[in-house]
């Protein structure tokens, strides 16, 4: 059992109480559609480039995967257009060239969710009404916020080296309980500005059991974490899987970490990294903090992007 856990069912109530007393929407007056990255400021980007001292550096991202699978229900397209047999009139210099196509927001692909992915009760972050997303793209809280890169302190809290185990099993949750003994373990404290991810071992689990409908049982947070991002001000969150837990154990909302974080807080998340080569090396040199790099492609109008983040040591 996680350490201190109480019911994990939250009810339709209690899970509006929580949004109200998270929500960030305002908070910053005419800079708050940037929402929480405005707890991510130049000096702490300074500070965390100083944690670079072996200048080793680990992908946070999973490689783009093609293949079908029940857990990869819409798997990226890479073929190739030109192959070097291809005379293009520049005599000895020939050219091979591929097309890559994906829908990110999906099982399997690491990408990062902008502001405008997700509406509740008609509304997306900060009151922006839902039907500013159009069929030509995102109005406002579109993945342009982050054009100039999301670049900070990341910190990752490895739950199961907290419990003593490989992964966390399919439906179960993380707590604020976990996360708080997760830093006395490690060492670390998560602080305004960070980036924080958190793995459950759900790659892992993948790698050595095999695929299953991951869509309807992975683990990830209990909508009561949301207490903890919201006062250390965290300013984007990371998984292993997309930080919510499957099947959702909130009444009447299948993805309440999506609503919590972004929806309310203005935190954006990422979805679907891969930890195990961060964490290995994390346990090799005693370090759970580093310079975190992502830079998500200038998609205009966009939900979203591919990203493949960068810690460095």
């Amino acid at each position: 059992m996680p350490i201190g856990a109480s019911s994990v069912d939250v009810s339709a109530d209690e899970f509006r109480a929580l949004f109200q007393r998270v929500s960030n929407w305002g908070r910053w007056g005419g800079r708050s559609e940037r929402g929480a990255l405005n707890n991510l400021t130049a000096d702490g980007i300074v500070a965390a480039a100083a944690l670079v001292r072996s200048g080793v550096t680990v992908s946070l991202g999973q490689p783009l995967n093609t293949s079908p699978r029940i857990d990869n229900p819409e798997p990226a397209v890479h073929r190739m257009t030109m192959l070097h047999d291809v005379d293009i009139g520049s005599g000895a210099v020939h050219f091979a060239k591929d097309y890559i196509g994906v829908d990110f927001h999906h099982e399997g692909h690491s990408h990062i969710d902008a502001f405008s992915h997700v509406a509740f009760d008609g509304a997306l972050y900060d009151g922006v009404p839902a039907s500013s997303v159009t069929s030509t793209g995102s109005v406002a809280g579109a993945i342009g916020l982050l054009a100039d890169g999301l670049v900070g302190r990341g910190v990752v809290l490895d739950v199961p080296r907290l419990r003593g185990i490989s992964w966390l099993e399919p439906g179960e949750h993380v707590f604020r309980e976990d996360l708080e003994a997760m830093e006395r373990s490690e060492g670390v404290r998560v602080s305004t500005g960070d980036i924080l991810l958190i793995r459950t071992g759900h790659v892992r689990r993948l790698a050595e059991l095999g695929p299953w409908d991951t869509g309807k049982a992975k683990a990830g947070l209990h909508p009561t974490t949301a207490t903890f991002l919201a006062e250390r001000g965290v300013a984007a969150l990371g998984s292993d899987g997309n930080s919510d837990t499957a099947p959702s154990t909130t009444e009447g909302i299948g993805f309440p970490i999506h609503v919590l974080a972004i929806n309310a807080m203005g935190i954006h998340l990422l979805d679907y990294l891969q930890f195990e080569d961060l964490v290995e090396h994390s346990e090799q040199a005693q370090r759970w903090e580093f310079l975190f790099v992502a830079a998500p492609l200038r998609i205009v109008g966009g939900t979203g992007s591919p990203v493949n983040p960068i810690a460095i040591f």
